[in-house]
């Protein structure tokens, strides 16, 4: 699927991920900071993955993982510096919401510190267990 804002594009295509882009955007985030380039390719292949793009150069990238029927998780949501404080962020979650796929079904996220801009979207604190990789 595709969404058009003026210059601005969201795809779910996944062929048309910039690996080096993505590894390079969550270099600087305190969630992937350590995660290897092989480990995203991964994680890419094994999502729905979400770029945003500005004339064909991607800016943003956001994955979903999913049963498509009861439950989503939403991770790796990052915008290129240069670009936010423009409303792209908003515009990207609302498409991913609004994606076949994920729509129907309970929506998860975890953040440090983007509490407010999620809960825009109706996102609400839970609690939750968590079992690290070994």
């Amino acid at each position: 699927m595709e969404w058009h804002k003026d210059i601005y594009k969201v795809s779910d295509d996944r062929s048309s991920i910039d690996v080096n882009k993505v590894s390079y955007l969550l270099s600087d985030t305190y969630w992937v900071a350590s995660r290897s380039k092989e480990s995203i390719e991964v994680s890419i292949e094994n999502s729905i993955t979400f770029g945003l793009y500005k004339e064909g150069r991607q800016i943003g990238f956001a994955r979903v993982v999913t049963d498509k029927a009861v439950f989503s998780w939403l991770l790796d949501v990052v915008i290129d510096e240069r670009y936010r404080g423009k409303g792209l962020g908003k515009w990207l979650i609302g498409c991913i919401l609004e994606h076949p796929d994920i729509k129907h079904t309970s929506v998860a996220l975890a953040t440090k510190d983007a509490h407010s801009f999620y809960e825009e979207f109706q996102f609400h604190k839970t609690e939750c267990m968590r079992r690290n990789r070994t």
